[in-house]
C-alpha cells in the first residue's frame, strides 16, 4: 500500500499533499478529487499518482486524508465503509485523518460503521502555511488509537512545519488562531505594504520588507520567550516614530480587532460542527 491518500485537494488537501511529498515521496502518495481535473494537474506537479474515485483511495491507501467540507464528511465515510470492510478482512487496515472543521470524532464514529472493525480515526487541524513547511497543525486521536497510528500521520505530516497533539476539546480555538489566523494576517501585510506606497516606496519592495518584517517579529516572539508586550516596549523609544505608530493602531483598535476575529471564527467554527 501506499503511504497516504489525500480525497479532496482543494485548498487545504492540495497544500497537505505537498507536505506529504516532501516527508515521504511522490511514489508513497495518491490523489483523489470529485472535480478531476484538480487531482490531475496537482499530480502532475507532484509526481502523485491519481485515482478515479474516493473508494480507489481507500483501497491504495493506509492514511486516508479526508479533505472534504464538513457537510460532506458523513456521505464520503459511509461511501468508503465497504472499501475500509474488505480490505479489513485481508489483514489491511486503514486510517481515517479528519480535517474536517467543527466534527468532532464522536461525530465522525458512527458514519464508518459500515467498514465492521473499529477503524483509527485522527482528527487534524492544519492551516494552509503547509504548503512552504512553516505551518502549524493541531492533532489528536480517537480512544483506543495507538501510538504507531499517531506517529504515522507525524511522519507524513512532518515536511509541513508544526505538528501539536491536544485535547480535542480545544482544537475550535486552536483553528480560530492557527487555521484562520493566516487571513487575518494578510490583510494586515497588505495595509502595510500599502502605507509604505503611500511613502513612496515601490510596491514590490513594500510588500516584501512587510512579509520579512512579521516574519522576523514572529520568530523574535518564539525565539526569544518574551512577552509580544515586552517585545514591542523594546522598539518603542520615548517620543519616536514607533511609539507615534503604535498609537495609531490602538486608536484604530487592533488589538480588539484581533481578539473580535478569533472570537467569531471560534463561535462559526463550532456551528459547523452542529
Amino acid at each position: 500500500m501506499k503511504k497516504a491518500a489525500f480525497i479532496g485537494v482543494g485548498n487545504m488537501g492540495r497544500a497537505l499533499a505537498r507536505a506529504a511529498c516532501r516527508a515521504v515521496g511522490p511514489d508513497q502518495v495518491v490523489l483523489f478529487n470529485r472535480t478531476p481535473e484538480k487531482a490531475q494537474a496537482l499530480g502532475l506537479e507532484l509526481g502523485c499518482e491519481v485515482v478515479d474515485s474516493a473508494a480507489d483511495a481507500a483501497w491504495a491507501a493506509e492514511y486516508l486524508f479526508l479533505g472534504v467540507k464538513p457537510n460532506g464528511m458523513p456521505s464520503l465515510l459511509e461511501e468508503l465503509g465497504p472499501q475500509l470492510r474488505d480490505r479489513h478482512r485481508v489483514g489491511e487496515d486503514k486510517v481515517a485523518v479528519s480535517m474536517a472543521a467543527g466534527l468532532t470524532i464522536k461525530d465522525l464514529r458512527p458514519h464508518l460503521a459500515g467498514a465492521g472493525y473499529y477503524v483509527p480515526i485522527v482528527r487534524i487541524m492544519p492551516n494552509t502555511c503547509v504548503a512552504v513547511g512553516k505551518g502549524m497543525t493541531a492533532l489528536c486521536a480517537g480512544e483506543a488509537v495507538g501510538e504507531e497510528c499517531v506517529r504515522g500521520v507525524e511522519e507524513i505530516l512532518s515536511a509541513s512545519g508544526t505538528v501539536e497533539r491536544i485535547p480535542e476539546g480545544l482544537m475550535d480555538q486552536f483553528a480560530a488562531i492557527a487555521g484562520c489566523g493566516p487571513a487575518f494576517v494578510y490583510p494586515y501585510i497588505e495595509g502595510l505594504a500599502d502605507g509604505g506606497v503611500m511613502a513612496g516606496l515601490p510596491r514590490k519592495q513594500a510588500v516584501e520588507y512587510a512579509a520579512r518584517m512579521v516574519l522576523g517579529a514572529a520568530a523574535m516572539v518564539l525565539e526569544s520567550g518574551k512577552h509580544p508586550g515586552q517585545l514591542k516596549d523594546e522598539v518603542c523609544s520615548p517620543g519616536g516614530s514607533t511609539i507615534a505608530g503604535v498609537a495609531e493602531l490602538e486608536r484604530h483598535g487592533l488589538r480588539a480587532a484581533a481578539m473580535d476575529a478569533v472570537l467569531a471564527s471560534w463561535r462559526r467554527s463550532a456551528e459547523l460542527g452542529k
